[in-house]
């Protein structure tokens, strides 16, 4: 029986329309059209409404290294909260150890460099970030729409690079089989040439997210 923060590879791929990529140093997922215009619409004019200059966990002193803006998505709003339990669903992970969501916009030259969504156990911080809900387990990242020009996610340790494209979401395993962070995890969301990229994210923990 699998953890309850963990999805796996086999359930995810008994889901519809689900594509694997083919790597054998990383899960990685996509499945287009996971949601639809009007749910991505309503996301996006949320994360308008509400949105906030991005931060960094572990700063690195790159002041250009997330130049994005950032939304907290509620479940308390009926809508995020459909959108909450259709991410859980298909990962089959306990919606407890989820993250809330959030989403991101992406303005023209705004980017987000290379790095992964774990924590890194050696920073001076990790016990403050995982000490009690343990490290970032899954990542499911939704695409709300088309981009005129750039906004690519890319998997340099893969050389996988996937387009933005409404609807679509990426899930991937952050970790290797014995817990530790997967270098190949890591990926760069690449400058928006033209137009403007928004998407959603909801990371999954260890135990229960407080």
């Amino acid at each position: 029986m699998k953890p309850a923060g963990e999805s796996s590879p086999e359930l995810l791929m008994a889901r519809p329309r689900m594509q694997r990529v083919p790597s054998p140093r990383l899960e990685l997922f996509i499945q287009r059209n996971f949601l639809d215009e009007a749910e991505c619409a309503a996301l996006i004019e949320r994360i308008d409404a509400d949105r906030r200059p991005s931060t960094l966990a572990n700063f690195n002193g790159d002041t250009s290294f997330r130049t994005s803006e950032t939304c907290d998505l509620f479940a308390t709003d009926p809508v995020v909260a459909a959108i909450v339990a259709k991410l859980d669903e298909i990962t089959g992970i306990d919606p407890a150890h989820g993250e809330v969501l959030q989403g991101q916009r992406y303005e023209a030259g705004q980017e987000f460099k290379l790095h992964s969504d774990c924590f890194e156990p050696s920073s001076a911080d990790y016990e403050e970030f995982c000490g009690v809900s343990g490290q970032r387990t899954w990542t499911c990242m939704v695409y709300l729409n088309d981009v005129t020009a750039g906004g690519a996610t890319r998997f340099k340790e893969i050389g996988k690079t996937v387009q933005p494209e409404r609807g679509k979401l990426l899930a991937w395993n952050n970790r290797l089989p014995d817990g530790r962070p997967n270098p190949a995890t890591k990926h760069h969301a690449m400058k928006v040439r033209a137009g403007t990229k928004y998407v959603i994210t909801r990371w999954y923990r260890e135990r229960p997210y407080t």
